[in-house]
């Protein structure tokens, strides 16, 4: 229902299955990786600066500190936004997921309008954009390495080198007089520290390309956590049609009807109003009794569908109120029916499964008089019901509306 929603209802969220399947996982992984990236450099920067500290002193020590945190904030500041690339790459490849993903799903209509170049265009279009925006960032990460690896290798070596050559050359207070022999071994063992501190601070400092992609992979799962929120407590953003503009048509949008279960199907003043803001109907009201039957008839885009999917609880109710029967009182045959991956068996009870059949106290007879009902009994073939396929490419549309009609007789709702 949320993911429906997401797709139809709203227009922040552009390619939800890209954000849920790929982007989840990017920042799953980025997040792991932060950890072990960050947690051992900074212990060793704390213990070889301490020992660094009182070895050399701490004025020599805090001095090249603030030389470094200045050329980091330089370095900071000079750094690209690889955040909101990485954002964007997520959205560019989501786009050119979702073309191949249109593809399969309209790939016999594709092929009877002989429309593969016009789709090998639009493909080529989103390639070359992905592509281009990929190379893009490569390139700044290479000008930003450059001069990373600069900083961090030569001019803060070449710092800790002075530092290390202070005992030789200066005393520090409060250290005994020592020889040249004892100050040349002080300054290789305070080189080593320096070393190994400077190889802790540039892994923190390389990570912090790391932490500004995993800000980007936050804020796409952010966004899509907030929606999701949004989506919950009613609240849906969409582009509107002109329609939406008059001031009737806004006074109608603004508000929000009541939805109850009851006996029978009631519709008292509700507006049928699109996903996209047009109101086709201002006010609807009618009523269905158990026992009555009734046809409802119009030019395509008058509001059909869009009644009963009001009814299933897939678009918002603008005003009014509507009592419908309990979910499971009532059973809908759409105009393409879900054909799910699964047994034949499956098929025909869907979205029941095996044991919510045997708990109905319902027989594999009995499927097959439904089948018998709906003329379709050869589907059940030599394999019998337990039979796996590819049932959508196995049967014709006909079939499968048939097996929708067959799904309303083993459901058998009020």
């Amino acid at each position: 229902m949320t993911f429906y929603a997401l797709g139809n209802l709203d227009d922040r969220i552009k390619n939800a299955d890209q954000l849920i399947t790929v982007d989840v996982a990017k920042f799953s992984n980025s997040l792991a990786e932060i950890y072990s990236n960050l947690a051992k450099p900074v212990l060793d920067m704390f213990i070889y600066n301490w020992q660094l500290s009182r070895n050399v002193g701490g004025e020599g020590l805090f001095a090249m500190a603030l030389l470094v945190q200045v050329s980091a904030n330089m370095m900071r500041v000079l750094t690209p936004p690889f955040g909101k690339y990485v954002a964007d790459e997520a959205r560019l490849e989501g786009e050119f997921r979702f073309s191949h993903s249109r593809l399969i799903d309209n790939s016999e209509e594709i092929a009877l309008y002989a429309g593969h170049e016009t789709e090998k265009t639009t493909l080529d279009k989103g390639y070359f954009t992905l592509i281009k925006h990929v190379n893009y960032i490569l390139r700044r990460r290479l000008y930003h390495g450059m001069m990373e690896d600069f900083v961090i290798k030569y001019f803060w070596g070449a710092l800790g080198l002075v530092l290390c050559s202070v005992p030789v050359f200066i005393k520090v207070p409060g250290a005994s007089v020592a020889t040249l022999g004892d100050r040349t071994e002080g300054f290789v063992t305070n080189r080593r520290l320096l070393l190994s501190s400077s190889d802790a601070f540039g892994r923190v400092m390389f990570s912090y390309k790391e932490v500004t992609e995993l800000a980007g992979y936050t804020s796409r799962v952010s966004s899509l956590l907030d929606v999701i929120d949004d989506i919950h407590r009613g609240h849906f953003e969409k582009k509107l049609v002109s329609s939406a503009s008059t001031d009737a048509n806004a006074t109608i949008l603004s508000g929000r009807g009541t939805v109850t279960e009851g006996p029978n199907i009631e519709f008292t003043d509700v507006p049928i109003v699109s996903p996209n803001g047009d109101v086709l109907v201002r006010s609807l009201t009618f009523h269905v009794r158990p026992g009555q039957h009734l046809l409802i008839v119009g030019p395509n885009g008058c509001g059909k569908s869009s009644l009963f999917r009001i009814m299933g609880g897939l678009w918002p109710v603008y005003g009014g109120a509507v009592v419908k029967p309990p979910p499971e009182d009532i059973f809908y045959i759409p105009q393409r029916p879900y054909i799910s991956r699964g047994s034949l068996r499956q098929q025909i009870i869907y979205p029941d499964s095996h044991l919510d059949m045997s708990l109905r106290g319902a027989t594999d007879e009995d499927l097959m008089r439904i089948l018998e009902t709906v003329d379709i009994a050869h589907i059940v073939r030599d394999d019998g019901w337990d039979a796996e396929r590819e049932w959508r490419e196995v049967w014709s549309s006909g079939i499968q509306q048939r097996v929708g009609m067959a799904r309303l007789f083993y459901h058998r709702p009020k």
